[in-house]
């Protein structure tokens, strides 16, 4: 008889972790509190942080799974058209029959050899539990003094709830933040007809254009090289290639009238967005220091300014948020704000049965590496790879938590599922295998699930927008590639 597994939540983890384990066999229901599939993709207010003109900050070719390509369209996809993706992608693998929508899981416990999950009142017990409800729903606000009885106009609300500019026409409005949301917001209200957009930041960021030499930048950016070099070499060397890169294509901050960033680009991050920099350089949005106290509708920053705001939208980022797990899973875990221990984010030694998928923090996107995630675990179970053994629990995809790019996330979990292409197995490859997209045909080159018409279609992907058009490596690819060849067996 098959293992029952509940799969919580029905965006993109949950469907693509329902369609591996169907495909190991496993019998599979999933739970979603929504309406509708799609998680955040659903766009719904109040449960979703996509606004209506929202886009991928990930391409195309990386926002999909390596089952159903995302077919011709815009390089970076509207939120409408991911949303439609996913339903053709659950329609597929017959999983949307398996949903069940409005469905609210209220707790998840451990009983006996079994998993109790309480919902609408009842319970039913499973083999096993995948974990997908999705990292960014609750947002996190700052604890700055008087920020809570901000007397603006509009108030303040976080950029989860944000929905358009129409109603910050003619409003000064202050946005905190640096990451995508944030400078995505500030940019469409500047565009929008707001009468003053202030950014407020803690650090200023790099920030890197969607397209480099008219290629989308996370084909270049996050890359198996990368991954590589960022394991590899020393971290200021690897920092200095980054920056490098970074500046080349998106110029420096300070060049644009924004502060001057660390000069160290793991301090102070990289933000991606195209139309940030030149709207600071025309004066449309300015920039200021982080918050330093709320009086009012009157707020006053680092650097000793002040200003009057008709509106906050607050894009500092989300807190983890697991309300369902019953106490003894969460001390086993050590939930945090922004972290919890497992073995890189999805199994606990302490915990069999139980996964968890997409919970991590990431900078790039998570498509590809929900699909890996997803695999290792339906093998796992399945017994098509070894269960892992790790000797410390709290090993994660990055000790302590934080930000961790999508490139690194990648090959852990291509690793750990067994999916790895090696570089001497596809000697026709080897360019698209280093300097190209990390796109998800590319782990259906071998090991388990392996596709015969991948390395057509990963030929295919790795040349789009002409990134990659012959496998003949360049000079600047062939010096940096001599820096790790000695040290890699792939």
């Amino acid at each position: 008889m098959p293992d029952s597994v509940a799969v919580i939540g029905a965006g993109p983890g949950g469907l693509v972790a329902a369609r591996w384990l169907l495909a190991q066999g496993s019998e599979v229901a999933l739970f979603e509190q929504g309406p509708t599939l799609g998680g955040q993709w659903a766009g719904l207010d109040g449960s979703s942080g996509v606004w209506p003109h929202m886009r991928t900050n990930s391409s195309r070719i990386l926002n999909a799974f390596s089952d159903l390509p995302p077919g011709e369209g815009a390089a970076y996809p509207s939120n409408r058209d991911i949303l439609a993706y996913l339903h053709r992608y659950a329609d597929m693998f017959g999983i949307t029959s398996r949903i069940r929508l409005g469905t609210r899981v209220d707790l998840l416990r451990r009983t006996g050899n079994a998993w109790l999950l309480g919902h609408s009142g009842t319970s039913e017990q499973f083999d096993r539990v995948v974990v997908a409800p999705g990292r960014f729903h609750t947002p996190a606000i700052p604890n700055v003094p008087g920020l809570e009885q901000f007397s603006g106009q509009l108030g303040a609300t976080s950029t989860y709830h944000y929905r358009g500019p129409a109603r910050y026409q003619g409003k000064r409005v202050l946005v905190a933040g640096s990451a995508i949301s944030a400078l995505d917001i500030a940019t469409e209200l500047a565009h929008g007809g707001a009468a003053r957009v202030t950014v407020t930041q803690r650090r200023q960021r790099y920030v890197l254009p969607k397209f480099v030499a008219d290629v989308p930048s996370d084909h270049r950016m996050f890359t198996r090289y990368h991954a590589l070099a960022g394991e590899l070499l020393p971290a200021d060397q690897f920092d200095c290639q980054l920056k490098e890169f970074v500046i080349e294509a998106g110029g420096d901050p300070a060049d644009y009238g924004a502060p001057a960033p660390h000069p160290s680009m793991a301090m102070a991050g990289v933000t991606l967005n195209d139309g940030f920099l030149p709207m600071v350089a025309a004066g449309r949005i300015t920039v200021r220091p982080w918050m330093e106290s709320v009086t009012g509708s009157r707020v006053t920053f680092a650097d000793g300014r002040a200003d009057e705001f008709d509106a906050v939208v607050l894009g500092t980022g989300y807190r983890l948020s697991l309300p369902f797990l019953d106490e003894g899973i969460r001390a086993v875990l050590n939930v945090g704000s922004t972290h919890f221990d497992a073995d890189r984010y999805t199994f606990h030694p302490d915990l069999p049965g139980l996964a968890f998928v997409g919970l991590w923090d990431q900078s790039g996107g998570y498509f590809v590496p929900l699909e890996l995630q997803a695999r290792w675990i339906a093998y796992t179970w399945s017994g098509a790879v070894p269960a892992p053994h790790v000797p410390d629990p709290r090993t994660s995809i990055e000790a302590g938590g934080g930000k961790t790019r999508m490139d690194r996330v990648v090959l852990t979990f291509a690793r750990a599922a067994g999916v790895e292409p090696r570089l001497d197995n596809w000697p026709q490859l080897r360019r698209a295998l280093l300097f190209g997209p990390l796109a998800p045909s590319c782990f259906r080159l071998e090991g388990p699930d392996a596709c015969p018409d991948a390395p057509q279609q990963f030929g295919r992907d790795a040349g789009a927008f002409g990134a990659i058009t012959s496998n003949e490596l360049t000079d600047d690819e062939r010096s940096r590639w001599s820096l790790l060849e000695p040290a890699v067996h792939l």
